[in-house]
């Protein structure tokens, strides 16, 4: 068995080793960024500069530090970000995505009441130099984003850093084994863990974090909020694009190749309900361009959302091509699909269409969130596919019978009832 000096050696020299290969594909990264110069407005390239550890904004230093990878974490975290500011109003809330959509989300969501930059690439120089500007006195990381610089830049700082509404899948776990040389010191140098799950907990344990720096706060997501404006867009969704009388199926935050399965299903469903109208959400705004030349090809009639068309008796498929709309379009659905789950994404969020008493189709990657889906599986709130012909099943299935439409629905908003209070439980353990 190796000395402990031995072991500390090969763990400094595996964070070298990564930190090196930051450093080789830098040149990539600043090619990048002299493209996003080109392609953006000079506001949004010099934003992005906090890739590299600049951030020029004032900000006031000894604030909450969240980091949410993209929207579905900042949408997840949004209640326990609301709960500092409200807690805590003298004290600075920054936000760091990784994607621009997680960025217009922050927007949309806060304000300006929180700030956002971009999280650097895990490379010490740039770790550092955004640690030496906010000089947080915590670091919040949501779900899964566990990069070995920045936590070691916390460590030896001496800034708490937790991660909360963990994830930690069966396959993640046994890739931080392997890579048990880089990744044993990050998990070693973590203030704590709330587990979203009993499968999340049980990983982390195995990983060897010892139960005083574990919590089993269950998911935050359960303790998502619809706000007034989005029930009040949804409202004007309705007026607007003439829904009266349709029966909407809402294919939300699709990848490729959902939206075709989606369509071969609408198209055989439509023959028994002809008032049906299919929305496709996609989840990437550059995937935008691609399902409107899919529709194009197909020669369905259809509108898209950012022209302010209304629908007529002959429009078969509605493409939301705008962000941060999807809640509303759900409050709207008869029939919701969730997507990322025939994809094997892993599934997005099937919460917020149950939150809003909405039926709910998913395939059978679930492992982002495999928990939630059981359960709501399991009291008949979800229907598993994995095929255009199970749609088509499932969908008539519940679009004949309201009497299993309504338990369905109602079956959904009793599982988030009853699991209500992650938010407190993470809170509680993180002391705020």
């Amino acid at each position: 068995m190796p000395s402990l000096q031995v072991v500390k050696f090969y763990q400094h020299l595996s964070r070298y080793l990564y930190s090196l290969i930051w450093l080789l594909i830098l040149p990539i990264l600043l090619i990048k960024w002299i493209f996003n110069c080109i392609l953006h407005d000079r506001g949004v390239a010099k934003e992005y500069l906090s890739r590299f550890g600049i951030y020029l904004k004032p900000v006031d230093k000894n604030g909450f530090w969240i980091h949410c990878a993209s929207v579905g974490e900042v949408v997840a975290a949004q209640q326990l970000i609301e709960r500092l500011l409200q807690k805590y109003p003298a004290v600075a809330v920054t936000v760091t995505t990784n994607t621009m959509t997680g960025r217009k989300r922050v927007a949309e969501l806060f304000t300006k009441r929180v700030n956002h930059c971009y999280l650097p690439y895990d490379f010490p120089l740039f770790v550092n130099a955004l640690l030496a500007k906010l000089q947080p006195r915590m670091l919040l990381i949501t779900e899964m984003e566990l990069w070995p610089n920045l936590c070691h830049g916390c460590w030896k700082k001496g800034i708490p850093f937790f991660v909360i509404n963990a994830r930690m899948s069966e396959k993640s776990t046994l890739t931080y084994q392997k890579l048990s040389w880089l990744m044993q010191p990050l998990l070693n140098k973590l203030s704590g863990v709330c587990a979203q799950g009993e499968r999340d907990y049980q990983n982390y344990r195995q990983l060897g974090l010892h139960d005083s720096r574990l919590c089993l706060s269950n998911n935050i997501k359960f303790d998502l909020h619809i706000s007034d404006s989005e029930l009040e867009l949804a409202d004007t969704f309705f007026q607007n694009l003439n829904l009266e009388g349709r029966i909407l199926l809402v294919a939300g935050s699709t990848h490729e190749p959902e939206e075709q399965v989606m369509l071969d299903a609408y198209l055989k469903l439509a023959k028994s309900f002809p008032n049906l109208l299919l929305v496709i959400v996609p989840r990437h705004p550059q995937r935008f361009e691609f399902v409107n030349a899919l529709l194009t090809k197909q020669k369905l009639n259809f509108i898209r959302i950012s022209q302010t068309e209304a629908c007529n008796s002959n429009t078969q498929v509605i493409l939301a091509d705008q962000m941060g709309i999807l809640r509303s379009l759900y409050a709207l659905a008869s029939v919701a699909f969730v997507g990322g789950s025939i994809a094997l994404r892993g599934g997005h969020n099937a919460l917020e269409p149950a939150a809003l008493g909405v039926p709910i189709l998913m395939g059978k990657s679930i492992y982002n969130n495999p928990q939630i889906c059981e359960d709501l599986a399991q009291v008949g709130a979800l229907s598993f596919i994995d095929n255009s012909q199970k749609i088509v099943e499932c969908g008539e299935t519940l679009l004949s019978d309201p009497a299993l439409h309504q338990a369905a629905a109602k079956a959904g908003l009793t599982v988030i009832a009853q699991n209500r209070g992650a938010l407190e439980r993470t809170l509680s353990f993180l002391q705020l």
